[in-house]
């Protein structure tokens, strides 16, 4: 079951130990869970009331033309005791709700110990079972133990919060050779909608277990047993809902409410196919020889000397909050023998995707250390840990509906020729001469910095809400004030000259242009503006590069978009710089995206 209303199940918060009350002396208030978090609070007294005690909140399984919700879930963990070896031996239950099973398995002779981040669930546990019950106040990633200190590692719907990563990383090193990792839960079984989903993706969390050298051994499909569990739940909610506002000091009914069309929407996912439940039995074969984890704050020095090694030039670590810091899209890194050998950094980006606001992901910083780039199969860190971040942000379902981004050609090959991504364009650039430093009569120019925010962001939003009716039928990176400031003014290495194009006498907002001057001459990095303006822009960058002394203008755009810049005259060449698209998982194909990004030079975090 859930722990927040948008269903994540049950957090580390599933098993609840018969409390001795029956239905007549649940009448008495305050009920004896009006502690716990909602929604367990909910679900644990609404049991109570229906069925007279509250012993689980873990999902049922149901056989045949079984009514007792109890009996259903009693059912689940008996299925689950089988799968288990025989005591005595080391179990680490993750996620222990309020000690249920975790009493069992002591009592059947097992040396199990419990973990859990919810502090209300250990002073229930405390209050209600024995004080020498082994359970702690931890989270699996902060959980600290000797390497192979257990024999089997068991979720019970509590895999799909914490992030599978930490899963298999603790899994590895907290099991021996032939140990044994147990999930139970919900997952989504298929993403086609553009949206966030709560589950984990069946497929792409086996597909990671086979990356840490864990075999499947078991996968028993529980989704049909398991779908009833929605109907008794809508079914006790609504039967005793007077009772839990007031036995539980609800003060927002709309709680309840949220909750109800939480679980109608599971149950219609459960029916369709998205959504099922099953119980999957993984044993740890091998150890990888690279380990894949998410970058954590405290390795970000290990990031910077790879990048100085692969680069040859440092990024300071005030680049990487810049470019991390708040808009982090996540960071996957892997390690031979405790060293950073190769990492794929995401940024967050907001796009507009054919009119409709999205979010996608800014691929940079792709680094595989030079004495590990001859292993460039399936088996090697670059295909590891794009694949990885691909099924973990990229896609359906996923944070991120799309990626983007500009691979050196060495990395797109390998990409393409793995089926990771597809070339969904390229860029293309454009050259002119400067031209005379007299001014254009009918427009005037405006030097934006931050010392003029108010002024420069309604001019910059209205510039680029002009732009946007031009490509309802594109891709492109949101360019409202908000961006050009962290993108431009707060560059902590790189200095643009941004200017407002306005007319002379009404003051109506042309354009924006960026600049850049470094020796190869003035780059248009980027602009903002309706497209018919294009040309007048372009016509200022030359007037404004003569006036800086160089002698030559260039900008580049994705090749779709050339013809707006090929009426400013010019030269066209081709640069080899293409634009990936996700083909790995489940997302818009790379035939939508096709030629439909705008893309500049400004859109590269390092130009």
């Amino acid at each position: 079951m859930t722990k927040t209303v948008n269903h994540n199940l049950a957090q580390s918060t599933r098993h609840y130990r018969h409390t001795g009350h029956t239905a007549s002396s649940a009448a008495a208030s305050p009920s004896p869970f009006k502690d716990l978090t909602f929604p367990l609070n909910v679900y644990a007294h609404a049991l109570l009331l229906e069925e007279g005690k509250a012993t689980y909140l873990h999902y049922g399984l149901f056989q045949d033309n079984q009514t007792s919700l109890q009996s259903a879930q009693q059912f689940s963990t008996d299925l689950l005791i089988t799968r288990l070896p025989p005591s005595p031996c080391r179990i680490l239950e993750v996620g222990v709700g309020l000690g249920t099973t975790l009493t069992q398995l002591n009592q059947r002779g097992y040396d199990v110990h419990g973990i859990t981040p919810d502090a209300q669930q250990i002073a229930y546990i405390q209050k209600n079972l024995d004080s020498e019950v082994p359970v702690s106040c931890h989270s699996l990633q902060d959980f600290k133990a000797q390497p192979e200190s257990f024999d089997v590692v068991l979720l019970l719907e509590s895999a799909q919060s914490i992030e599978p990563l930490v899963i298999f990383n603790k899994a590895l090193d907290l099991l021996p050779l032939s140990g044994d990792l147990i999930i139970v839960d919900a997952f989504a079984l298929k993403y086609d909608e553009a949206r966030v989903e709560d589950l984990h993706l069946l497929n792409d969390l086996v597909a990671l277990a086979e990356r840490f050298g864990f075999e499947l051994v078991e996968h028993v499909d529980l989704s049909t047993q398991a779908a009833p569990t929605l109907d008794h739940l809508l079914h006790i909610t609504a039967t005793h809902r007077q009772r839990l506002i007031k036995d539980l000091f609800l003060i927002d009914e709309q709680q309840l409410t949220q909750l109800d069309e939480s679980n109608r929407s599971y149950h219609k996912k459960y029916a369709s196919g998205h959504y099922g439940y099953a119980l999957l039995h993984f044993r740890k074969k091998t150890v990888p020889k690279w380990r894949l984890q998410i970058l954590e704050k405290n390795q970000i020095q290990e990031m910077l000397d790879l990048f100085k090694k692969t680069f040859h030039h440092d990024m300071t670590p005030a680049t990487w909050q810049w470019k991390y810091g708040s808009h982090s899209g996540g960071e996957i890194g892997i390690w031979r023998d405790n060293q950073l050998i190769a990492h794929y950094g995401g940024v967050s980006r907001r796009i507009l995707f054919f009119g409709q606001p999205q979010t996608a992901v800014q691929i940079g910083d792709v680094m595989v250390d030079t004495s590990e780039r001859g292993i460039l199969t399936r088996k090697g860190p670059f295909f590891l840990m794009t694949a990885t971040f691909l099924e973990r942000y990229i896609g359906y379902g996923k944070p991120y509906l799309v990626g983007l981004g500009f691979p050196n050609e060495r990395h797109m090959k390998i990409a393409v020729r793995h089926g990771l991504y597809a070339e969904v364009g390229c860029l293309t650039e454009f050259s002119w001469n400067i031209r005379s430093r007299f001014p254009l009569w009918g427009t005037r120019l405006h030097l934006i910095g931050q010392e003029q925010a108010d002024f420069a962001k309604t001019a910059v939003d209205q510039c680029w809400q002009n732009m946007v009716a031009d490509l309802q039928t594109a891709i492109i990176g949101v360019r409202d004030w908000q961006y050009l400031q962290h993108r431009y003014l707060n560059h902590p290495n790189q200095q643009y000259q941004i200017i407002l194009v306005r007319n002379r006498f009404s003051n109506y907002a042309r354009g924006i242009l960026v600049l850049r001057y470094d020796p190869e001459g003035c780059e248009i990095v980027d602009l903002i503006a309706p497209l018919a303006e294009i040309p007048l822009l372009i016509t200022h960058a030359r007037r404004l590069a003569g006036m800086h002394g160089t002698t030559r203008v260039f900008c580049r755009i994705t090749a779709n978009f050339a013809d707006y810049f090929d009426v400013a005259g010019g030269t066209q060449q081709t640069v080899n710089i293409h634009i990936p698209a996700n083909a790995w998982s489940n997302g818009p194909s790379p035939e939508i995206l096709k030629n439909h990004w705008w893309l500049m030079s400004g859109d590269k975090d390092f130009r």
